[in-house]
Formats: C-alpha cells, structure tokens, sequence
C-alpha cells in the first residue's frame, strides 16, 4: 500500500452505540486506543446471580450491537469520559443522562437500554437473537476493551472504497456503517486490502497490517435511522467477489496520531 493520509478519527466508548469523532488520539502498543469500546451492554440470559460489572473481552454474540439490534441506531449517545455521564437522545430530545461509574448510574442505563429493545426486532443473521435484560459492563479506567476482534486491533478504511462502494449502490455510504477508527484518503479503492503483514508509521505511532475485515448485517443499517436499507452484502458479494471492506491493525510502538498525519510504509 502507498502512502495515504488521516482524513477522519472516530472512537466508539460504548460498543454498539454512537461513534466519536476525533481530531487526535493516542495509539497505544499492544492495547489500541484507551477509552475505545471502553463499555459494553451486555445480555444477562437469566445470569443469577448478574455478572460482575468489569468482564474480560468476549466475542460480539454477548453485546446489543447494531448489526443484531438495528433500533439501537435510532438513539444519539454521546460519552463524555471528563465528568463521566452518558446523554442518550433521539431527535434531539434528550432521554437519558446518567453516570457509567457509580451502581445507581449503570443501573439507570441497563434500564433504559433495556426497556429501548423490549419491542425491537433483531435482523436475521443476530448472533444473539434473543431478547434479554442488559446490563452495562465495563470502565473508562482503560481496563477493559470489547471489540469485535480481539481487543489490541484498531481498523482502517480508505474514503475511495467508501467511494466506490457510493457508487455500485447508487447512493452515498456513510462511513458509521463501518465503524473505522481511522480513515484514510489518498489511495486508491481497496488499497488497503494490499498492506496486510506490512508495517507502516501513521503519526507518532507505528503499526502493523493484520487482516483484512469480514462484513456483517450492520453495514447494510442506517447509521442514523436505524433502517437496514442498502443491500451493501449482496454488492460486495456479487460486484467484488468477497465479504470484505478495511483492515485490522496492531500498535508496533505507540504514538500519538491526528487528523492530516501521513501513514507511510516502512521501508527495511
């Protein structure tokens, strides 16, 4: 892959839940990003007594996500780690604003997330299909991750794919489908498929190129109203072949990253 540069930073304190843009962000070796799918809502399935409120990283099956539970698009949150409250809003009228760090705070926003998809409906492929009380896991502490790989990746995606993509379906695709923490412009569609085992700088930061990522129903999901109405599986299935969009990647060395910082291949 040639040199790109950093177009957009997201985080995702919350796992399923709104995405965070950000002009800058620390890279941190063998972790990933602090603060990044800090919290988990998290399906008690009748746990008696409940589980503790920090839990190691479990695969996404355990979550309410979106690709599982759409509705959950419906909602703006927003996280704010420096006086640790929550604000939940749908059309712009504010529904909940609670604390993740104190029991009568987590125990408000269980609640609420629980009575929100007590009517929805998961989408087919859910991994967890099942309706069940939820309760907030997790900690800002940065003891806990839970994304939907193993917890030390970060993803990258490219705007010309996200391009590309625009125009197979005839219709712009927003990059909150995909839920990147950094997107790249610069390069040309799919490049960053071709810099997986390869180690580049981006900023401060050094990283490696693991894996690329297979797809699941949340891309097809409105990321602001909670519709599944672009049948993007299908097009990367029948235009391209292959289930796939943007990268996994590990922090070599850590490093802080911003928004027009370089990612360039590092040469032996």
């Amino acid at each position: 892959m040639k040199e790109a540069q950093v177009k957009q930073l997201f985080s995702y304190p919350i796992k399923g839940l709104s995405p965070h843009p950000i002009q800058g962000v620390t890279l941190e070796q063998d972790y990933g990003i602090r603060g990044d799918r800090a919290f988990a809502l998290m399906f008690l399935d009748g746990s008696d007594p409940p589980p503790p409120t920090l839990v190691p990283w479990m695969s996404k099956g355990h979550f309410a996500v979106q690709n599982d539970w759409p509705k959950l698009a419906k909602l703006e949150c927003f996280y704010n780690a420096q006086t640790d409250c929550l604000t939940v809003r749908h059309q712009g009228v504010t529904l909940l604003e609670a604390a993740t760090e104190t029991p009568a705070g987590r125990d408000r926003i269980s609640a609420f997330f629980t009575g929100f998809l007590a009517d929805a409906k998961p989408t087919p492929e859910a991994r967890h299909p099942h309706y069940s009380p939820l309760q907030l896991v997790g900690s800002r502490t940065g003891e806990t991750r839970y994304p939907d790989r193993a917890p030390v990746h970060i993803s990258l995606m490219s705007q010309a794919t996200l391009n590309e993509l625009s125009e197979a379906c005839e219709a712009p695709v927003d990059v909150r489908r995909f839920r990147p923490n950094i997107l790249l412009e610069g390069i040309a569609p799919w490049e960053e498929f071709n810099g997986v085992g390869e180690e580049f700088c981006v900023g401060e930061a050094k990283i490696i190129i693991t894996a690329r990522i297979g797809r699941c129903a949340n891309i097809e999901v409105d990321p602001d109203s909670g519709d599944r109405n672009l049948e993007l599986l299908s097009v990367l299935k029948h235009r391209y072949g292959h289930l796939q969009t943007g990268v996994l990647a590990k922090i070599i060395t850590s490093g802080s990253v911003k928004i027009g910082d370089r990612l360039t291949p590092v040469t032996s």
